[in-house]
């Protein structure tokens, strides 16, 4: 797979593209990642990228010039190319999954107020936020974008099943996880997992991972692949959640009431 990134601020990438299993990934060839300077695309001498807004308004703008340069310049249009935009589709598992399935991506760093709107309309093919929140810049939004589709290419992490075990890979958040000593500071490991039974060990992460999904992220249930006992057993959770709410609304009324 290659990655490309289109950024007014290359530097940004640096360090990260050199540490850990994405520089592992980069030096075994599992991904070729390639940061363009946009500044290199412009034609005046102060490299400059950006411009008022007509209309005025606060902030400055990408100008279209560079980018379209850049573009036909490195026939970027021949992969699939994102614009890292808090308008853009939100970046789930599911999503990261399609991204590493590509041979090319292009990722396109925003920054300040934003880019020329006919950036959009003649480069872009997808947009995708990472959150919903603002940042200075599309750079930290591309890096997450990098991390999560590298880690998923065959071969990238040492044991493939880890990934296929991630929180969001079923949409279900992950079970915990245990490690050396068995007890610490009067903590046990659960039973279970000292077992050495394996098939007993999953189904407990299964259920753990259900728990956990239904206590801190309910509404992904709701798209997650559940057998007929898991779906009695969610609902079960959802009745008794339910009547401790209706047990603690009504104590809150005597309350207000006393």
């Amino acid at each position: 797979m290659r990655i490309e990134v289109v950024t007014a601020f290359p530097e940004f990438f640096t360090s990260p593209l050199q540490t850990s299993i994405i520089a592992r990934a980069r030096r075994s060839g599992r991904v070729d990642i390639a940061v363009h300077d946009l500044r290199d695309y412009t034609e005046d001498r102060h490299r400059t990228v950006d411009d008022t807004p007509y209309g005025g308004g606060g902030g400055m703008v990408f100008r279209a010039g560079p980018v379209f340069s850049l573009w036909q310049k490195l026939e970027l249009a021949a992969g699939h190319c994102v614009y890292l935009s808090a308008d853009g589709e939100p970046l789930n598992q599911q999503l990261a999954i399609r991204l590493s399935r590509l041979d090319r991506l292009v990722l396109l760093c925003g920054h300040y107020r934003g880019i020329d709107e006919r950036i959009r309309q003649q480069c872009i093919d997808q947009e995708i936020s990472v959150g919903d929140y603002v940042l200075t810049g599309g750079e930290p939004a591309a890096w997450i974008v990098i991390d999560a589709v590298v880690r998923l290419l065959p071969g990238v992490l040492g044991n493939f099943g880890s990934a296929l075990e991630d929180s969001f890979q079923e949409m279900l958040l992950d079970c915990p996880w245990y490690t050396r000593p068995a007890e610490i500071a009067g903590l046990r490991v659960p039973e279970v997992l000292l077992s050495g039974d394996h098939d007993r060990i999953a189904a407990w992460r299964r259920r753990q991972a259900l728990r956990r999904t239904f206590e801190r992220r309910p509404e992904l249930l709701d798209e997650a692949m559940l057998d007929e006992q898991e779906e009695k057993l969610v609902a079960e959770w959802r009745r008794q959640s339910a009547a401790r709410d209706s047990v603690e609304t009504g104590s809150d009324h005597q309350k207000e009431g006393s």
